[in-house]
């Protein structure tokens, strides 16, 4: 078992609406009662990620290694591509720390694409956490959670979020 499991945020079943804000989460609690978790107001990123055919193997799913690729493509979108289209500043120098991943579903090939959503569950001086999921409208292939640290390029180490990067990751938090 994984550290995900005992995070109800995993265990309940979110929607994001048309602008990305997820809707609240509703789950089961102790006896059977509904118990919501206060994410109502987390803003997601979304990435649209087409299933190509070299990422299905032998058995006709994706090969479970593909997808941390599709992790990556929507971490390269979120931190480096929709910053330059809005005429931000790229982050530059974030490196993985650890990656997590539940395999819900199998996602076999397909003419559409899946979505990647991901959002910031916590933020530290020097690192932050992304949650995923790789989800098809109702349907939950995977869900996943990588920590970021700050990394400083030319001195080969860590280094501290700037405020720039602190309040863009601010965006995609619950609040």
């Amino acid at each position: 078992m994984s550290g995900m499991d005992e995070d109800p945020r995993f265990r309940a079943g979110e929607r994001a609406n048309a602008s990305g804000v997820a809707g609240q989460r509703v789950s089961e609690g102790v006896a059977g009662q509904r118990v919501t978790d206060d994410v109502s107001r987390a803003h997601r990123h979304v990435f649209s990620r087409a299933v190509r055919f070299g990422d299905v193997d032998s058995l006709g799913h994706v090969n479970n290694v593909r997808f941390f690729d599709y992790l990556e493509d929507a971490r390269l979108e979120m931190f480096h591509i929709d910053l330059h289209r809005e005429g931000g500043t790229p982050f530059r120098g974030l490196v993985v720390a650890r990656h997590e991943i539940d395999y819900r579903r199998p996602l076999t090939f397909r003419p559409d694409p899946v979505r990647v959503e991901s959002w910031v569950t916590e933020i530290r001086p020097v690192r932050f956490t992304l949650d995923y999921e790789i989800r098809d409208g109702e349907e939950v292939f995977v869900r996943a959670r990588s920590v970021m640290v700050a990394y400083d390029v030319e001195r080969a180490g860590p280094r501290r979020l700037n405020p720039y990067e602190l309040s863009y990751l601010r965006r995609f938090t619950a609040g």
